[in-house]
């Protein structure tokens, strides 16, 4: 009994151990299947480079071409040149660029990883979190990461997530840094005046004592001259 026992628990723990196997190495390839976007936090009123990257076709297919939709909150878009992507950009009413493709000279196979690139620039009153939408599209097949997570919601848990950009309010100490420095400019002028009376007083010194020095000297000399004479 004991003996059959045993050996149910190590077949229990033997599955439990392959399961789990199983399942960590099936996270990073969900994971990694995702169309990302880097950094994933970004300034109000600052510049950066966003970086869209993927490992995995549409089910295992070659990807074709990424369209990345703009978000509202953004002052500028410059995509980045790449000699193994055309770029198609798409811009709205207002002259602002709503949407870029990237499509690949070359299929991008799923052994290899993909990306493009682009520069950006945030409004000052930037929502706190831009979703860039993508659309990649394969030899067969498209996926659409647009997904976004309700709140309270685990976005990992999304089956196709958008890229999502955290955004972080600008540093508010800019007046502050500004008076710093004018003060400090005014403490130099005047350190310097400082300096100056100083050394005008001391030349003023200098020239005195020497002036006192030349008149005893020849004081001296009209004495001994005197004392010749007579």
């Amino acid at each position: 009994m004991r003996s059959t026992t045993t050996s149910t628990t190590r077949r229990n723990v033997t599955a439990g151990l392959v399961g789990g196997a199983i399942l960590a190495l099936a996270i990073p390839a969900m994971a990694s299947a995702h169309v990302s976007v880097s950094p994933d936090e970004l300034i109000a009123g600052d510049h950066g480079v966003l970086t869209f990257s993927f490992a995995h076709g549409c089910e295992n297919s070659p990807t074709t071409s990424l369209k990345v939709t703009m978000p509202e909150g953004l002052a500028s878009v410059a995509p980045t040149m790449d000699s193994d992507w055309t770029i198609d950009i798409e811009k709205g009413d207002d002259g602002l660029v709503s949407a870029v493709t990237y499509t690949a000279l070359e299929p991008v196979p799923n052994e290899l990883r993909g990306a493009v690139s682009m520069a950006v620039g945030l409004d000052e009153d930037a929502p706190d979190s831009l979703a860039f939408p993508v659309i990649q599209t394969c030899v067969e097949g498209s996926t659409e990461w647009t997904e976004l997570a309700e709140e309270g919601e685990d976005p990992h848990s999304l089956d196709a997530p958008a890229p999502v950009v955290q955004v972080a309010a600008a540093a508010d100490g800019h007046g502050e840094h500004d008076s710093a420095d004018e003060a400090g400019d005014a403490d130099t002028a005047d350190s310097e005046a400082a300096d100056e009376t100083d050394s005008s007083n001391e030349l003023g010194t200098a020239l005195g004592a020497g002036g006192l020095v030349a008149g005893i000297v020849a004081l001296v000399v009209s004495v001994l001259a005197y004392r010749r004479k007579a």
